[in-house]
């Protein structure tokens, strides 16, 4: 087909379906295993340490039966209202795509937006950020708090904790680069016989003192917050918040397993056992029971079981330090997708679930804040005046984000949106004010990985709009004016050139990318076939339908020019490589069926500031720039260099 110079081009949307494999259906009871498996793991590991630090933490109380009564009785009902209420109920039901997570929202918050940024979207980085910082204090306080154990069987091991801490974080760490699928099956069944033991220990204890279920009336709870006063009543949040950590799992893991297993197991399974244990906890101080030193979780289980119950727990937290590791690479691997973090190197461990992830870079700066964090503090009481900061700062943001996901998306007027949502970001922010008491305690250290990860999110996509605005504005022929000096070309390089373009080109009268312009001024000479391939990241998970938009701008005898618009979620691996051979396979471009045939023209732009540039920003382009030293080549990210010839070419780029 041969068009004159005009300003519409011939367009072709293949209506192939090219997402990728997704693991196969399986049953419910056998999702709700395996969410139990990787979404509880944390909040199912929170009795080892939560109730040891609302009684024996900083808030000194006395242990009176109204005192121990409501102390659990604000566990219940935080553990009711934020997780079984807000999380299970409602936030659940705020899926992408069917995937959930901040990335998520962010996707959901951008539809509305209409391509601003809007504060609620900075808002939403700033979390992922709280997040990742969560992601490396929770395998250090979980573990720790394990081990401890040993220091209740026999003061002999007391010495060994720190260091049999630090091996187990290793072997956690070094295992990463294998993927967690073969691990996953055993994940569910481990956690159901924790559960059950916990559980089983709890209602030991409530037999004996039957006395403890007053903690469900809220009213002793209430008594319990206001008792120390405002300052007592904050200290006391601030330790209750740890039965809640691990509950934005519920949420994050929602697109491995569904809304409907997840909600099934934790009703099911780990709401009922964690107020059991945490009832038989306080059955246990109401009988009056010896507390030795101040480990409340140990103190209960009977001494011939002692060591049994330490493995036991050893596991579960493995476990659950294991699943907040896969979300932080996951999360991380989403912020790639989106733009919004430099290209590190991500392996894909499993073939089917795009979710499991390997990010080598993120593995091991984890491991060094967990040992860090493990050798600062020295105990698991220590890190919990550290812990929770983020965790209640990341709970607060996804309920004022849902505010705008009830009225937008669900419908909702205005008054059930903000009475609902506006209450829980009460909560939350009651919560989150009572853990900012611990910042110089050692919340700062969560929170300053959260603010640098938000910092880096930042400083990437301005430095990518800058570098994207700079590229744009070099002077390059129209693609009319290719077109024309095509037809009248007399010579041609006999090979396919494929350019990576970084601005969608749709019409005759727009410019063609500034890297052609300067192959043109270098070379004299085009190729006879040109292939110009734009990758467009939709806010999505994943693309269902039509991932490819093929706009032929000249066909004839002499050769022809063509533009591919690639589209890949969030959720996908961005391989264009083997896309464009699927495009050939179907006839779809004129294209050697052997990849070795192809060689792909890619720019690397050298960033060149104005001399009027502030100084200040001339700082956060060196930020940037940094950045891109650390970050994989747009090319490699992007699965381009296993078979084909590429030809990298420095492009000098003025940046404002």
């Amino acid at each position: 087909m041969s068009l004159a110079p005009s300003d519409q081009a011939h367009i072709v949307e293949p209506p192939v379906d090219r997402e990728p494999a997704r693991s196969a259906k399986k049953s419910l009871p056998l999702l709700a295993l395996s969410a139990l498996g990787v979404v509880y793991g944390d909040i199912g590991t929170s009795p080892l340490y939560a109730l040891k630090l609302l009684f024996f933490g900083q808030n000194k109380v006395p242990l009176t039966p109204d005192i121990i009564c409501g102390g659990i009785s604000v566990v219940i009902w935080a553990l009711t209202i934020v997780i079984a209420v807000k999380y299970a109920t409602f936030v659940l039901r705020a899926d992408n795509d069917g995937e959930g997570g901040v990335f998520a929202l962010y996707g959901l918050v951008d539809r509305v937006a209409g391509g601003r940024m809007l504060p609620l979207m900075w808002v939403l980085l700033l979390g992922a950020g709280l997040l990742l910082g969560d992601g490396m204090i929770t395998p250090a306080i979980s573990v720790l708090s394990a081990v401890e154990g040993v220091a209740v069987a026999t003061p002999v091991f007391s010495p060994a904790i720190i260091p049999a801490t630090l091996a187990i974080l290793c072997l956690l760490f070094l295992y990463q680069s294998r993927g967690t699928g073969a691990l996953g099956a055993v994940f569910g069944p481990i956690m159901v016989v924790w559960f059950a033991v916990i559980a089983v220990l709890g209602v030991a204890y409530i037999a004996r003192d039957p006395a403890i279920l007053r903690a469900f009336d809220p009213r002793l709870g209430f008594a319990f917050l206001i008792h120390g006063g405002w300052r007592g009543g904050l200290l006391v949040l601030g330790a209750v918040v740890l039965v809640l950590t691990g509950g934005e799992a519920m949420y994050a893991d929602m697109g491995h397993f569904g809304a409907r297993p997840i909600r099934v197991s934790w009703f099911f399974v780990a709401f009922p056992c964690l107020l059991l244990n945490y009832l038989g906890q306080g059955a246990f101080l109401l009988g009056g029971g010896r507390v030795a030193g101040g480990n409340l979780f140990y103190s209960m289980v009977p001494a011939g079981l002692i060591f049994p119950m330490i493995g036991l727990a050893t596991l579960a937290t493995v476990i659950a330090s294991q699943a907040l590791i896969s979300g932080a690479f996951s999360l991380t691997s989403q912020a790639i997708a989106l733009g919004l973090f430099p290209r590190l190197l991500v392996k894909h461990t499993h073939h089917a679930q795009a979710g499991e992830v390997y990010v080598p870079f993120l593995n091991w700066a984890l491991f060094i804040g967990c040992s860090l964090l493990v050798i600062a503090f020295g105990s698991s009481a220590a890190l919990g005046s550290a812990y929770g900061l983020a965790e209640s700062g990341m709970m607060t943001i996804t309920s004022v984000a849902m505010v705008t996901i009830a009225r937008q998306y669900w419908g909702w007027s205005a008054l059930p949106s903000f009475g609902l949502f506006g209450a829980a970001a009460l909560v939350d922010g009651s919560f989150l004010t009572a853990n900012s008491l611990k910042f110089l305690e050692g919340g700062w250290a969560p929170l300053s990985v959260g603010v640098i990860v938000f910092a880096v999110m930042a400083t990437w996509r301005w430095g990518r709009r800058i570098t994207y605005a700079g590229y744009l504005a070099q002077d390059t022929m129209t693609m009319g004016e290719l077109i024309e000096l095509h037809r009248t070309a007399t010579t041609y390089i006999d090979r396919t050139a494929i350019l990576m373009a970084p601005a969608p080109v749709q019409r005759n009268s727009e410019r063609m990318p500034a890297l052609l312009q300067l192959l043109w001024d270098r070379l004299g000479i085009l190729p006879r076939d040109l292939i110009f391939v734009e990758v467009v990241h939709p806010k999505v998970p994943y693309i269902h339908e039509n991932r490819c938009r093929v706009t032929v701008f000249e066909r004839s005898a002499r050769g022809s020019i063509t533009r591919v618009e690639v589209q890949f979620g969030f959720m996908e691996e961005p391989n264009v490589e083997a896309v464009l051979a699927e495009m050939v396979s179907h006839k779809e471009i004129d294209l050697s069926p052997d990849p070795h045939n192809w060689t792909v023209h890619v720019a690397n732009e050298n960033l060149l500031p104005l001399k009027s540039m502030t100084w200040l920003r001339r700082l956060r382009l060196r930020a940037f720039q940094i950045l891109r030293f650390v970050s994989r080549p747009a090319y490699y990210h992007y699965g381009l260099g296993d078979e084909v010839q590429l030809s990298v070419e420095i492009l000098p780029v003025r940046v404002h």
